[in-house]
């Protein structure tokens, strides 16, 4: 495979895995809320819950993305694997200011 097959594998891959981590996160915390703060909380506040509990599994799914890639990239040298993502195509022209 060649540098731009691998950038895209790893694009998807990463896409995904976010996307688990995140739905799993909710999960979790949509458990934890049932379980320990539902008796205590109104029932007006189910509302409130749910977006915090959705902001913060998008939190953690990115705190845990980012352990996850920093550690992957300590392990590998992705200039040998991958293509960069975002070229710059025209370079600005040196300025002739005459001043």
């Amino acid at each position: 495979m060649n540098k731009r097959v691998n950038t895209i594998l790893f694009i998807l891959g990463a896409t995904a895995f976010n996307v688990i981590v995140a739905v799993i996160s909710c999960i979790i915390l949509g458990l934890l809320y049932y379980q320990f703060l539902r008796q205590f909380l109104p029932e007006g506040s189910v509302g409130w819950a749910l977006n915090v509990i959705f902001l913060s599994g998008i939190a953690i799914s990115i705190f845990v993305y980012r352990l996850v890639l920093r550690a992957l990239l300590d392990k590998i040298d992705i200039e040998k694997y991958f293509d960069p993502i975002f070229v710059r195509k025209h370079k600005k022209p040196a300025s002739s200011d005459p001043k």
